[in-house]
């Protein structure tokens, strides 16, 4: 009985890592952005987030979109984390959402540049790759939340996204 509940809670960390990259990598092209970094990062990406959610360490996966030379916010997508809902252990990822209001946000200028970065619970086990950062201030932004995006049998991401006021 024990390594079903293992064996499922293995399948849901899989299902949801794989559709918020998949989601994130969306976004950043229908943003008119590049993905091509990200999609070389992916393998990275993938065993960071798998990891910390395993352990039910992680709190939010952060995609910033951001201007270069300026080094300020453009804009930002957010995908928080949640554990144990009780539901009806179906899955689901709504990109219909998602793709409505990448249109709602606008296409990113064409010189802006984006990074995924994770936030974690404090103690959180380290993974090769991925270090302490600071995120940009999202001043002069406002956040639009999407509701639940993600869901795998009680494991999911609810996503919003800053734009400018």
């Amino acid at each position: 009985m024990t390594m079903v509940a293992v064996n499922t809670y293995t399948h849901s960390v899989t299902y949801v890592t794989d559709n918020i990259l998949k989601s994130l990598k969306d976004i950043i092209r229908l943003s008119g952005l590049d993905p091509s970094e990200f999609v070389g990062d992916w393998a990275s990406s993938h065993r960071a987030i798998s990891a910390w959610l395993e352990t039910h360490d992680l709190a939010k996966v952060i995609l910033e979109i951001f201007d270069p030379f300026t080094n300020s916010l453009i804009g930002r997508w957010d995908m928080d984390i949640a554990y144990g809902w009780t539901g009806d252990g179906g899955f689901y990822t709504d990109t219909d959402q998602i793709k409505y209001h990448i249109r709602k946000a606008g296409l990113a200028p064409s010189q802006a540049r984006y990074r995924l970065v994770v936030r974690h619970r404090p103690g959180a086990r380290d993974v090769a790759g991925w270090s302490s950062t600071t995120l940009r201030s999202t001043d002069g932004l406002s956040r639009q939340s999407l509701g639940s995006t993600v869901e795998h049998a009680g494991l999911g991401a609810s996503a919003s996204y800053w734009r400018k006021n």
